[in-house]
């Protein structure tokens, strides 16, 4: 029998929570409409304004840390509601189709997605994040002791403990090119890997944006490489969709990752698989359920990994119609112009830039070196005092991203607040 209390506290968290989902359908409800294409015509900034007004960022609060976490706008937070509300009534027309199945081809939601990154739909597996993917690639390659993986000093921990951990179990070995800070050419990187392959060298596994300084390195040209070389590619992309355009059937790679929770604002737990039709069969599965041999699935087998978060595929297809409708050309264009801004102004204020000076390997992420600003003292003022979020690492490195809803005035308003800081600290 319930008494007093437990009901009163029941009923309590029971209150809580019908406001919390109140509040937030009714910011949904609150959301104006997308602004018209058309607008971004007759005067762009104030299509970013209004795009803008997707996003439940506070009006006040600056968010510079996209190369971590997106935050998904009102499009993709409404298909995930749509999404439970169709699944959860467990009213298929199909006695035998359930809505956390995770045996199913999800065509719907991979289709859209193989169209926007460029590749068929039999090469794909929906995944939760690229960390996810990059283990599939790891686990599931043959190698023997002494075999080589050749990658960049600046992988993501996703990306390569995953080889780590294969080290230690069956005795391949891990090998380290040391990226230029700043990389000055897409020369420079070829050169580097080209002279570090030795014939034990099995797989090429790199970034194609580093999440260190936010490089965008040529991996057209690395996986060209690594193919004339009779190398397996495989190329970390957790920062890619969503921030510049994607097409991975001609970078000639043979594996690829990703995380659209970040640019592409997808919902959190939403990734992807890509292998190369000719390789899926060399691959095997590290997560076995019905289907896990049967090669006519091709990549299908890799997102059989039983009961699935559904409705966030509901949320990422909604995240890929949002930037076709956007366009991506736009965005892309728009994520340059604010880095650049913020990379000159950072520039003048005496930082130390590790963004690439080649335009085409730089994008929406800036990272600059400002010794002896503390990083983590600068974080921590900048969120608890002013509502800006940033990111970096010790001791003072900072990575800023700029994401297209972004305005010139949050940027102004961060290097006013960056001034205000160093004054305070008498930092010259």
């Amino acid at each position: 029998m319930i008494d007093r209390r437990s009901f009163l506290t029941a009923t309590t968290g029971l209150a809580a929570t019908i406001t919390l989902r109140g509040n937030l359908l009714a910011q949904l409800e609150k959301t104006p409409p997308l602004p018209d294409r058309s607008l971004f015509n007759k005067n762009e900034d104030d299509y970013w304004t209004e795009m803008r007004k997707q996003f439940l960022i506070p009006a006040d609060e600056i968010y510079l840390n996209n190369g971590t976490v997106g935050s998904s706008p009102a499009p993709v937070l409404r298909a995930i509601f749509d999404g439970y509300t169709s699944t959860e009534k467990m009213d298929q027309q199909d006695p035998e189709d359930y809505p956390i199945w995770g045996y199913a081809s999800w065509n719907e939601f991979r289709d859209p997605l193989a169209a926007f990154v460029g590749c068929r739909r039999d090469e794909i597996a929906l995944l939760r994040n690229a960390t996810e993917a990059n283990s599939y690639i790891a686990n599931g390659i043959d190698m023997k002791p002494g075999d080589e993986v050749l990658m960049t000093d600046q992988e993501h921990p996703g990306g390569e403990h995953p080889w780590n951990l294969k080290a230690k179990r069956y005795g391949i070995v891990v090998k380290k090119i040391t990226l230029p800070r700043p990389v000055k050419d897409a020369g420079q990187v070829l050169n580097l890997f080209n002279d570090s392959i030795t014939p034990r060298t099995r797989v090429i596994f790199f970034s194609h944006i580093t999440t260190f300084s936010g490089v965008v390195l040529p991996a057209k040209e690395i996986s060209a490489l690594a193919r004339s070389k009779g190398i397996l590619s495989a190329v970390d992309g957790a920062h890619v969709p969503g921030m510049m355009r994607l097409n991975i059937g001609e970078l000639g790679c043979d594996m690829y990752s990703a995380s659209p929770h970040k640019w592409l604002q997808a919902p959190k737990g939403s990734g992807f698989l890509y292998v190369r039709d000719e390789v899926i069969d060399r691959l095997w599965n590290t997560i076995a359920t019905e289907g896990w041999d049967d090669p006519k699935l091709r990549a299908e087998r890799f997102q059989r990994i039983g009961s699935s978060n559904v409705p966030a595929l509901w949320g990422l297809r909604a995240s890929i119609k949002l930037a076709n409708d956007i366009g991506m050309d736009r965005i892309e264009r728009r994520h340059r112009k604010l880095a650049d801004y913020m990379l000159d102004e950072m520039k003048k204020r005496g930082a130390e830039s590790w963004t690439s000076p080649d335009p085409a390997l730089r994008c929406a992420i800036v990272t600059v070196n400002v010794p002896p600003v503390r990083r983590m003292d600068l974080e921590n003022w900048m969120w608890k005092t002013h509502k800006i979020r940033i990111r970096g690492a010790e001791p003072n490195k900072l990575r800023l991203s700029t994401p297209y809803y972004l305005q010139k005035k949050d940027i102004d308003r961060f290097l006013e607040k960056f001034d205000e800081y160093r004054r305070e600290r008498r930092i010259a």
